[in-house]
């Protein structure tokens, strides 16, 4: 009995990850190096050794700097302390095929996750998707081209929508935070967003902005609902693109999101036994992932053993800026004050 509640426990909290993903803002624990014991050094490191390959002709791109100087201190990579890099992907379909370079989707949701396995705590780092850095180019076909100054969101388009798309991310955004090495990565694509939001019977919100209405006519201004299937892709999608920035501004809204669902998780867990086991398999054929079934167990465990609510507290903006071009909105990064976002959450400091 004790050995099926273990295993029952242990399945529990993958929704989390995938919520987070899907919707921009997904919010999960991951690896839990303590589970009973503390896992050794070399097992961290193990971790590390593993990640992140360099795609054909990236080698010179998105270089891992594990050892850090700034400002007269030097900065080792915490090994405790992972770094998952969640996308949610713009595409109405599965993930199951291959495509052509640009019709793989862009990265409509960028986050973050890091996990501080010897102090119990996760923080979450929101990354806009008009967020402008160096990313790999390629042409139709794949050939590499270089790289150039471009929206975040299209690395994962000149990518093939599976692994390469992914590894294309990681390299960006180990290019643009100073060398961080990403330790594992996910994306799901919003198709399956709703099926999602229903497993856990559906999510309660308060619509927010008035422009909602337009997506939905039980969005009403200031109306408190549950949302159902479609629903939840409209609400966390929507925003006004006549309205400048409102990538970053709907930012708010899928916070609030992701609080009411881990609650709805927590909750729907509870009373139904094997929902996740079940959630898993329906989900495969959406998602393209460096991650083990077991590793996802692991997450689930270091959620379900912690208090931690998945507030505002919990999820952080990469520093920047908003402007606007003729064409598109850019956010610009303040490389300065995400350098030291980023040595906070991933790097200690050399005595």
């Amino acid at each position: 009995m004790q050995q099926k509640e273990k295993r029952h426990q242990k399945l529990k909290l993958f929704l989390i990850l995938i919520a987070v993903v899907l919707i921009g803002v997904f919010a999960f624990r991951t690896w839990n190096l303590y589970q009973k014991k503390l896992k050794t050094d070399a097992e961290a490191a193990a971790w590390q050794n593993g990640a992140q390959s360099a795609p054909d002709g990236t080698e010179d791109f998105g270089i891992v700097r594990n050892t850090i100087e700034y400002k007269g201190n030097t900065y080792k990579r915490n090994t405790y302390v992972k770094a998952i890099l969640c996308m949610g992907i713009d595409r109405d379909t599965d993930l199951t095929k291959k495509k052509q370079a640009g019709a793989g989707g862009q990265s409509d949701g960028v986050f973050l996750i890091a996990q501080d396995s010897a102090r119990d705590t996760v923080k979450i780092l929101a990354i806009p998707r008009d967020t402008m850095t160096k990313i790999i180019l390629t042409d139709l076909s794949g050939n590499v081209l270089g790289e150039d100054t471009q929206h975040l969101t299209l690395a994962y388009a000149y990518g093939d929508g599976q692994k390469l798309s992914c590894e294309y991310m990681s390299k960006a955004v180990t290019e643009l935070l100073g060398g961080l090495q990403i330790d594992g990565y996910m994306a799901v694509s919003m198709r399956a967003l709703g099926m999602i939001n229903d497993s856990v019977g559906g999510v309660t919100v308060t619509i927010d902005d008035k422009g909602l209405i337009t997506r939905d006519p039980e969005f009403e201004y200031g109306k408190t609902i549950t949302l159902k299937g479609d629903q939840a892709e409209a609400y966390i999608r929507y925003r006004d693109i006549t309205v400048d920035q409102s990538a970053v501004t709907r930012l708010e809204r899928q916070k609030g999101y992701i609080e009411e669902f881990s609650k709805s998780m927590r909750r729907t867990a509870a009373k139904k036994e094997g929902f996740i086991t079940d959630l898993l398999d329906d989900l495969a054929p959406y998602m393209v992932t460096n991650l083990t079934k077991d590793q996802f167990l692991e997450m689930g465990m270091a959620f379900l053993k912690s208090s931690q609510t998945l507030g505002d507290e919990d999820i952080e903006m990469l520093p920047g800026e908003g402007v606007e071009t003729e064409l598109y909105d850019e956010y610009i990064p303040d490389l300065e004050k995400a350098q030291e976002m980023v040595l906070d959450l991933f790097y200690r400091i050399e005595k």
